[in-house]
Parts: C-alpha cells; structure tokens; sequence
C-alpha cells in the first residue's frame, strides 16, 4: 500500500521552514510571505520544480494539487484519494507546535473549485505582510486546474516572485536515505556501461560493424528499461528511467553538453565519449566515459592527466568553499601543470543533482558563489575539447575530445567521494588496442582484458596454428622494450640516488652500562675476577688484565665450548668492523677507528672444586647462561625488527546498518591464535571486518589494500578471497601483508571399503552435491565481491586468475600452479602465497632454457634494484612459449639463457654504481643475440682449412649426402681414380652416366674386397676449429671396413 514517509516529511519541512526565516544568510527567498506549488497533469515535462518538491516532501507526484505554505498554516487543494493519503502527515503536525498546521482542502469540481482558490487566496494574504508569493516561474503545465489557479492569481494583488534558487539551495544537501537511493541510481549507470555499453563497442569495434550513433544510444536506451540483469539487488525494475536520451559522439565532431543528441553519423573507431544518466524513484545519477581505440601516447598522457585533474577537483569539493572557487582551483592546477591544455578546458565542471537531473543555480562555474554544504551531491564533469591528434591516419581522427563525469557527494570533512565507483575510468578499463596491421589476418585483436571477462580476455591455448603470434613479432616488441627498459631504468635510478639514499641502521644498544656506578661490583664473581653473567642488563662480565669488562650480549657473534683432557675451553667471537655480521650486516659502529677486541678465550678446570665461573658455575653453566641470553635478546631484536616500517592503519568506521554485505563461516589465513576458528567477514564504511567465533577480530582498511583477488573453486578445494596489503598489520605479534578468507567446498578422500560402479548412485548423487555446493559458494563468494566493489570508500577492483595460463613451478619450496590476473603473477591456495605485482617488474630472465632439459627457471628482476630478485623453478619447458607471449601482451621485456646467474652479485654490482652499468649497455648483457654475433665471429675466423695433400673437406655435408661414394673407404693406390672422378664430375655428367655409375658401384660393393686401410684425415690445429660432423648410419655402415673371407 502506498504511504507517506512521515519522519522525511517532518525533517524536510522543518529544513524548508528554517531556512526561510533565515533568508538573510542566502537572500534567495527574496522576502517572499508565502510559496504556492501547483502540479498539473503533462506527462511530456520530465524536470519540474513543482513536481520536485511533491517528491521531496511526500515521496510521490501529486498531479492536480496546489500546496500552499504560509507562515503559520499549510494548505493543500486536492482530491479525496490524495487527502486520504496525507492523513497521516496532517496528525504529526499538530502535535509539533513549532511547525505549521496542515489544512487539506477537497476539490470541488461543481464550480471548478473557485471557491477553494478563493479560501487559498486570502490564507495567502494573511501570511505575514500578503504582499509577495513565491512561485516557480518556469514551470509550466496545463489543464483546467492549472488555468482555473493562474487566473485566480492573476485577479489577485499578490506579485510573484521566483523562488526556484532557494528551493534548490535547501533540497541539495542529501539525507541519508535519498543518497542510498542515489547510489542505486548510480550503480545502474555504472552497470549498463561496463556490462553493455563498453562490450557492445568493444564487439562493433572488434567485427568492423558499421553502427550508426543513435542506433547505439536505442540500445543503451531500450537496456536501461528492459534488460533486468543490469540492476543490483533489491532494485525495482519499475521505478528505473533514463534522465535523459544516452549520447554517443565520435568521428571528430564532440560537443561536451547533455543537451546534445546523437547523430546518425556511424561510429568512428577513434574517440568515442559516451554520457547516459538513470534516474531511480525520480533521483538522477550519471556516467560519462571516453572509450579510445589505438589512442597515441600523447592521448594517454592527456587522459591520464585528466583523471589526475579530476581526482584534484574532488579534493577541491570541501564543506564551505564556494562553487566559483572549486572552479577556479581547477583552472589554475590546469594553468600550472598543463597550460597547453588550458584553451581546450571546459566552461562548467559540474552541478548539483538530485529530483532534478542539472540545477542551474548550482553549478561549478565561475559565476556561482553559493557555498557548498555537507550532503551535497553533484555531477563532475571534465574535459577537453577541440584536441589535435597529428598522427590519425583519416580526417575523422585528427580532432578529439576527452570527458569523464560521475557523482560525487561532498563529506563533512575531507575530499568528496564517489557514488558510482563500479565503473572504472583508468585507461587500461576503456582503451582498446589492436596488434599490428601484418598480423591482423592471423590473429585475433588483441582488445583490453578489461573489456571482456571469461575465455575472450586473454589468449589462450586452444587458439589455431594460424592464430598464434610470431616469434618474430614477439622479437620486434621485445627490442623496443629493450631501449625502453634501460632508458627509464636509467633515469629513475640517477634520480633516486639524490632522494632515496637509505641510511645504515646503527646498533640499537651497545652500552651494557649507562654509567659505572650501575656496574654490579658487590657480586663476588665480578670481585673476584670470575665470568658473570648480568641477566638484568643483558650484559656479559669479562676479566681482561684484572679487570672486570662488561660486553652487551648484542656484541656477542656466537661462542663455543670444547673439553680438552682436564680442561673446559670457552671461546666467544664478537662483533667487529670488518667482520661478517650475519643478520647484523650493514651496522655501523660509532667509531670505527677504535681498536676492537675480536676473540677471547677461557679456560677452566673440569673437576667441581676448580671452576672460572665463580659461585659454583662451572664454565659450561655460563656457556648455557650466555646462550639463553642470546636467545632471548634476539627473539626480542626479531619482534622488533618485525615491527620496523609498520604503518597503522586508519581506524575503521563501523557502520550499523543491517544490509552490510556479509560473508559467513570463513576461515582466515594466517590464524588468529593457534587453532584456526570460522568467522564472518562483513564490509563497512571505510573497511573490512574479520571477527571469529571467539570474538577476535582483524580490520582490512580499504586504502590499504594493494591488490585484491577472488579466486572460484574451479580446480581447486577452496573458494577464496585475498588481499594484498600496501603496509602489513599486526597479526599476532608478527606484519602480515597478505590475508586470506576462505572456505572449503569439498574433501580429498577416496572409500577403499568396497567397488566402485562409474554409475553408482550414491557416488553420483556425491558429486552432484558437491557441484551445487561448489556454485553456491563460488555465487555467495562473487555476489558479497559486487556488492564489496560498489562501496562507496572502496576503490579496489577484486582480480580473477586466469587458470587457462596458468602454468606449474616452483616459487618456494613446493611445485604449486601458477596463474596470471590483471596485474599481477599468483599462487593463492599453497601458503606462503605467491605475489608479483607486473608493474613492479622491470624485466624477467630464463634460466636453463636447454633444448635436452624438461624445465627452465624464471627470475623476476624488480624495478627497485634493492629488493631481491624472485625466482620461479622448475617451469615445464612445454609452457615456455605461453610464457613468453604472456609476458610479451603484458609488455614486460624477457631474456634467455643456458645457465644460471649469481644475481646477488648483479645486483650488488648495479647498486653500486648504476650510472656505470647502464653506460655499459645496461641490461644488454642478458640478451642472447650478442653472444650469438661473437660466436658467429669466432667461426668465421677459425674455420676449418683442409690440408694441401688433396684431403676431402671437412664439413662439406652438401657433397658428403650427394654420393655415396664419397663415403666409401679409398685405399692409397686408388686415390688418383678417386681425384679423377672429381674432374669428371666437376665437367658435367647426364642422367644415363650417372646412373650407369651407380650399377657399376653396386655390383663392386656386393663383390668380396681385400681388407682397406682406412686413410686418416688432417685437421686443422687451429683452437676454435668445429670437428666435422658424424656421417649418418647409412653412411657409417657403408664405410665399415669388410673381412675378406679365406
């Protein structure tokens, strides 16, 4: 049943009263003594004030009623229907005794309600001096309601006087439950782009379609009203409308307006900017993208820039800053960092939204000084116009436009935030890239992953023969990589050198005692001369030439402990500059100029009543005592060296509402505890919330979350989510910066009690149990990730592997299956995982790449130079091509090799002098095809030279497969008929000659010959010469010496 919303109305009438008593702060009321609202009945007027405020205040459109706010009374004229309706309302005001009474007036159609505008008339003129009613001036509707009230208006002494600005000042802060509904809107927009809009370019682009603009904008349309999959949950298909027709613009002709149509013009595949907006329960919301096809560099950079540019305005939008100067800012960030771009920028760069799609009289212009106020909501649009792209290959091209908008709602404090954050707007989400144009008919494009998702996202290896990339094509990417890499490896490393030179820890503490009056000297040991250790101060007691010397066990490096007859050694090593510090390495002591002590050594009785120890410790106690001592001293060095370089997170903001998505009886990867417990994990404002049964809990900010990823069941015995963190959390005393939720959807076990039937009914029912167990929880799993993405904080993108990629090796200790995502390299089922984030990659290397070995290695070399290198073994060599063309579409530059390579010492020797090892070629020293050219240098030099004795030449292996007989074993007497068939051949034989040649050879080989010397031939003694290669089996068999028989 249809009701009013009570507690909205209450608040939203007292907003509206209050701000009219106080018009002087805005001056937008115009000292009006009443407002009068009238709706008629026009279904072409989309966008109303009159109709607004109905919304607003009561939830629906009223048509045919007149609203009347005075100073101390409400009046409303209409129909019995609607005034059963607003009963509920009219009891709540009388009992507010600082609100107006509500006075419902019920129409009379006998005299075409004359009598009641006449009632409404004089209540207009008591309200506080009668002189002014504020009325919308732009609105306009018709019937005879309508004409029946503006002749009454008319006869009247009352002016009017527009008070559209006030209305829309007061109804632009957004309560909590208008901008869920906003959301909403906002999640439809952002739905129907990235699930229709984006695929259907992507497929009209990818099949060459010829599609005309407003045939395309038909579509977006008709899947806005029709298509149900596009709308989130709980959304009701009935109340979804457009704001407006969808605009698709291309081909050079841009215009950065909503009030433009699309053309029949037929879409370009050049720029393209699509705008559409949805409207929900007659809230508005908005989306406009700009989807490339091959952009420029030049076009990225300036796409990147404006995202830049829009994440700055969205800093700009704070509570009390004025809509001039949020416009101005803008302007002058474009002035100081792009000034190139400041002609092409646009007029206005946004407004406030709501009932109505576009408020005039809030817009982020120059010419706007209103103030904003938390709660507001407004349309950011940016962009360029009238750009230049030099290198377009068509007319069509050589002019484009750049524009994104989305609605943001401003927060009390801090920068606004985005309500329609389920469509991306970063290059790689709406560029779509081809490959190159001789390629074209052997493969498919290669459009962005983003734009697809399944099998059409990557390549894969059911692809044809004629499908699959050359390997010279992979060769030319690579060597454009190759200049790339080491230039901006180059640069990036001379540049840091300045700002990033990291300083060398110091020890923490090596002073035993601050001063010597702490010095235990009452102790008898130390009086005594004998060995003490001081377990208070983690301190060490020594006599040295009569002398009790105290060491910090810090400076201890180890100590050992040998019996010799009669006698107990203890020998304890310490730390010194110069020395090998282990986990200490790097440490600079305060004064390395110093003499340092490096070894001393002790020696004591066995027997009980001879010891050094003092106080009935024999030196073998103090070895234990020391070695507890440093036991201790190091687990408490580890937790502190763990809590280096830890960043606290933001405290989460728990939200209480009920719809929080959720996701039950979870287990959690590393345990809180010791014993791993099932929990719930459930998204909030600004985070996520882990909380087990025992009432532990871990929160998961949203901003800390480096990469996220949801992997189905599919192949494995888990369903997961993980998250890769920017700063590792405390988790039990230990930095944690991949957290893993999961739950199991089935067990490895396998019944021995009895045979086993391929139709058995129960191991059938098993399995179809375990598949319908597998889909629930891989739909729960997908459906709290949506729900988690459109959050309105959250701006992660949860990342699916892709297991047709994925191939098996060995990052750690055990073989696990790799798989490649978006951006990244994992292995999230076998712990520790395994995570590679691709952009932090400047380049991958093969090992062992050997034609007679089944695997290869792969080492993953980071652009900090710093950080050590990650090395995956044991890869199958089948997979090798896979992973090339993977790395290849990633445009990560690869090398090969035979052997394996120390990169400790690389490294070392890169960070030492980076400037020296890129004069020096760089990374060039990878690349295979320089050992190549050296090796081909060397052969030509030291080719074989025959001797001058009339030898065959070695090598020769056209002449040794042309004949026989060359392969025949020739006695030293026959050598002259052998140099004389050479002349003779050499002069030119027929067929016939050739084949009569043969007859004779034959019959000479099935004759008994007297046993031959096989003759030796001379090689050249040159060191690099190549042998001459091994005859085939035919020939050697030929060749084998035969025994005469006697």
């Amino acid at each position: 049943m249809v009701s009013v919303d009570v507690g909205a109305f209450m608040s939203r009438v007292e907003r509206l009263y209050t701000d009219w008593e106080s018009e002087e702060d805005t001056n937008l009321w115009n000292e009006v003594d009443c407002v009068a609202v009238i709706v008629g009945r026009d279904e072409e007027v989309l966008y109303a004030k009159s109709t607004a405020l109905q919304t607003w205040l009561f939830g629906y459109e009223l048509t045919d009623t007149l609203c009347l706010f005075c100073a101390n009374e409400i009046h409303i004229l209409t129909s019995k229907k609607k005034a059963e309706f607003l009963k509920p309302v009219e009891g709540q005001l009388e009992k507010k005794s600082d609100l107006p009474n509500l006075v419902i007036h019920l129409r009379n159609k006998g005299d075409n309600d004359q009598g009641n505008f006449e009632d409404v008339i004089k209540a207009a003129k008591g309200s506080k001096r009668g002189k002014k009613v504020g009325v919308f001036i732009k609105d306009e509707f018709t019937g005879d309601f309508i004409e029946g009230w503006t002749a009454a208006l008319k006869e009247s002494s009352l002016k009017q006087i527009d008070v559209s600005a006030a209305f829309a000042y007061v109804s632009a802060p957004k309560d909590d439950k208008e901008v869920e509904i906003i959301k909403k809107a906002c999640q439809i927009a952002a739905n129907v782009f990235s699930k229709h809009v984006r695929k259907e370019i992507a497929t009209i682009v990818d099949e060459e379609k010829k599609v005309k603009h407003s045939r395309l904008a038909d579509g977006i349309d008709k899947a806005i009203t029709d298509d149900k999959k596009l709308l989130p949950a709980g959304v009701d298909s009935e109340q979804v409308e457009i704001c407006y027709a969808p605009i698709i613009q291309s081909g050079g002709k841009y215009q950065l307006k909503f009030s433009t149509v699309s053309n029949d013009d037929r879409l370009h595949f050049g720029t393209i900017i699509c705008s559409l907006g949805v409207r929900y329960k007659s809230y508005c919301s908005n989306i406009c993208r700009t989807m490339f096809v091959e952009p420029t560099q030049e076009m990225q950079d300036n796409y990147s820039f404006l995202l830049s540019l829009y994440e700055k305005t969205l800093e700009f939008l704070k509570v009390g800053v004025p809509l001039s100067e949020v416009y101005n800012d803008t302007y002058r960030y474009v002035e100081s960092q792009r000034p190139d771009l400041i002609d092409h920028f646009v007029k206005t760069i946004g407004f406030a939204t709501g009932l109505e799609f576009r408020e005039a009289f809030l817009q982020i212009s120059p010419k706007c000084n209103i103030s904003i106020v938390a709660g507001m909501v407004f349309c950011v649009n940016l962009g360029f116009s009238n750009l230049t792209n030099s290198s377009s290959k068509d007319d069509q091209g050589k002019v484009y436009a750049l524009f994104i908008g989305d609605v943001v709602l401003v927060n009390k404090s801090g920068p606004a935030t985005e309500l329609s954050s389920a469509s991306k707007k970063k290059l790689r989400s709406i560029a779509i890239f081809f490959g190159d144009d001789d390629e074209q008919d052997k493969g498919e494009e290669n459009i962005n992953p983003e734009l697809f998702s399944g099998k059409e996202s990557r390549l894969l290896d059911t692809r044809t023969r004629t499908e699959i990339p050359s390997e010279d094509r992979r060769k030319e990417h690579q060597a454009q990589l190759k200049k790339q890499i080491n230039e901006e490896a180059k640069k990036r490393l001379l540049d840091g050198m300045q700002d990033n030179i990291s300083k060398r820890p110091k020890l923490s503490s090596m002073v035993a005692y601050k001063h010597p009056s702490v010095l235990p000297v009452r102790e008898n040991d130390v009086q005594n001369l004998h060995l003490y250790v001081d377990r208070k101060h983690e301190a060490v007691i020594l006599p040295i030439y009569g002398v009790p010397v105290p060491i910090h066990i810090s400076m201890i490096k180890n100590i050992s402990k040998s019996e010799e007859g009669s006698y107990t050694y203890l020998r304890i090593n310490l730390f010194h500059p110069g020395s090998t510090m282990g986990r200490m390495d790097g440490v600079v002591f305060p004064n390395p100029e110093a003499s340092f002590v490096k070894e001393l050594s002790f020696r004591g009785y066995n027997s009980a009543s001879n010891y050094l120890g003092g106080g009935g410790i024999s030196l073998v106690g103090i070895f234990h005592s020391i070695k507890e001592l440093q036991k201790k001293f190091r687990t408490r060095e580890q937790e502190k060296r763990e809590l280096e370089g830890y960043h606290e997170q933001d405290s989460l903001i728990v939200s209480s509402s009920k719809g929080n998505p959720r996701l039950k009886d979870l287990f959690m990867r590393p345990v809180i505890g010791q014993r791993r417990i099932q929990g719930v994990l459930e998204a909030h404002t600004n985070g996520l919330r882990y909380t087990n049964l025992r009432g532990d809990h871990v929160d998961i900010i949203y901003n800390n979350i480096k990469h996220a990823f949801f992997q189905p069941s599919k192949g494995e015995m888990i369903v997961l989510l993980h998250f890769h963190l920017k700063h590792p959390i405390i988790i039990g005393k230990k930095k944690q910066a991949d957290i893993q939720f999961y739950t199991e959807v089935g067990e490895i076990m396998t019944d021995l009690g009895r045979n086993h039937h391929m139709h058995d009914r129960d191991d059938l029912l098993a399995e179809q149990t375990e598949r319908e167990l597998r889909q629930k929880l891989d739909n729960a799993f997908d459906s709290f990730r949506r729900k988690v993405e459109q959050m309105p904080q959250c701006h992660v993108d949860f990342e699916k592997p892709f297991r047709d990629l994925g191939y098996p090796g060995v990052p750690f200790r055990s073989t696990v299956f790799l798989m490649p995502t978006a951006n990244c390299l994992v292995n999230l089922t076998e712990q520790p995982p395994f995570i590679v984030t691709l952009d932090e990659v400047e380049l991958v290397h093969f090992e062992r790449v050997q034609f007679q070995l089944k695997n290869f290695d792969m080492v993953l070399v980071f652009k900090d130079y710093k950080r050590k290198v990650s090395m995956v073994a044991s890869i199958p060599m089948k997979n090798l091509d896979q992973v090339k063309e993977w790395l290849n579409s990633c445009d990560i530059r690869y090398t090969e090799g035979v052997q394996s390579l120390s990169w400790a010492k690389i490294m070392k020797t890169i960070n030492e002098d980076p400037e020296g090892f890129f004069e020096s070629g760089g990374w060039s020293f990878l690349d295979p095809e320089s050992d190549e050219e050296e090796e081909d240098e060397s052969s030509e030099s030291d080719e074989y030279q025959p001797s001058d004795d009339g030898d065959m030449e070695v090598g020769d292996e056209s002449e040794e497969e042309d004949s026989d007989e060359n392969y025949t074993s020739i006695s030293e007497g026959d050598e002259s008929d052998y140099e004389d068939s050479e002349e003779d051949e050499e002069s030119g034989k027929d067929w016939d000659e050739l084949e009569e040649e043969a007859r004779k050879a034959d019959r000479a080989r099935e004759e008994p010959e007297p046993e031959p010397t096989p003759r030796k031939r001379k090689h050249s003694k040159m060191g690099n010469s190549r042998p001459a290669p091994p005859p085939s089996k035919k020939a050697a068999h030929k060749s084998s010496p035969k025994k005469r028989r006697r």
